[in-house]
């Protein structure tokens, strides 16, 4: 049986003396019922319908058998997307009645102190080279104003942000503390761009030179964010695209060729990757100056 909000509500009809047709309740569990004299078929014309014989016993069975001890309880659960696995146990005697990400949040990372609250507590983030933060409770999570935020793409530009300073002081700021966020390796969930939503920190996405990464950067983040997003294209952009991957622009060309530059402050890179059929990988900034 898949517990879902309209089967609960379909049962709570039941419990409440209620008929409920037939062809909304289909599967063995019913043929069980119905042999075990829960549900009873009530017909009218050539409409089937089934009604719980005792609404006390329809309750009784749903908990002896199914642990749905309380049907509105049970439903209320099902529509909480907050439900902790606590709470799961608490309702349902079961921590996985809903799924639910244990962990929820993303990656953090920086090489100067970064004042910031999480859970109205002050902390002070500085990793130390070789580590990350990861911060779960992001709703909570704030820094001041001033900090650009970088997404960085890449797991290795992510862990030696140290060895690409002098980039990001010549490309994003000199003067404001930069924070390192990554989506991975929590990329299919939503919870950093939520973060970046609802704050007003200036946001820089820092990923391949290449279509895909303009990609990205556009669908992900600039259509989201506007023009509070940019992308960071570093000065010496055309000579290193001019020695990057022709191989990777051919696999990219299909998919990406065509697409839209929405963001027109990346027309002239857009414009250089095509006109040496080529990208290049932001591996290549670390450790270079």
């Amino acid at each position: 049986m898949k517990r879902t909000v309209a089967l609960l509500d379909k049962f709570i009809r039941l419990s409440k003396g209620e008929t409920v047709p037939s062809s909304s309740l289909r599967g063995d569990w019913i043929d069980q019922m119905l042999a075990d004299e829960i549900l009873v078929v009530s017909t009218k014309g050539s409409r089937k319908s089934y009604r719980a014989c005792d609404e006390r016993s329809f309750r009784n069975y749903l908990s002896a058998r199914y642990d749905i001890r309380d049907l509105e309880a049970h439903r209320a659960l099902l529509m909480n997307a907050e439900a902790d696995r606590a709470e799961q146990v608490k309702v349902a005697g079961d921590s996985k009645v809903r799924g639910r990400r244990t962990f929820q949040g993303f990656l953090v990372n920086c090489y100067v102190p970064i004042a910031a609250e999480l859970n109205g507590q002050p902390v002070t983030l500085l990793p130390a080279d070789g580590s990350f933060v990861f911060i779960s409770d992001y709703r909570t999570f704030s820094v001041s104003a001033d900090v650009v935020v970088v997404g960085v793409e890449n797991a290795d530009n992510f862990r030696y942000i140290r060895q690409q300073k002098w980039l990001f002081e010549a490309c994003v700021s000199a003067d404001s503390p930069i924070l390192f966020v990554s989506r991975y390796p929590q990329e299919q969930s939503h919870d950093l761009m939520k973060w970046l939503q609802n704050r007003q920190n200036r946001y820089v996405h820092f990923g391949d030179l290449d279509l895909a990464g303009v990609h990205i950067f556009q669908t992900e983040y600039y259509c989201h964010l506007g023009e509070r997003a940019t992308f960071l294209v570093p000065d010496d952009y055309e000579q290193r695209i001019a020695l990057g991957s022709a191989e990777r622009y051919a696999d990219q060309y299909s998919k990406f060729g065509k697409m839209e530059v929405t963001d027109s402050r990346l027309s002239a890179l857009v414009a250089c990757i095509h006109r040496y059929h080529r990208g290049y990988d932001q591996e290549g900034y670390i450790g270079e100056e």
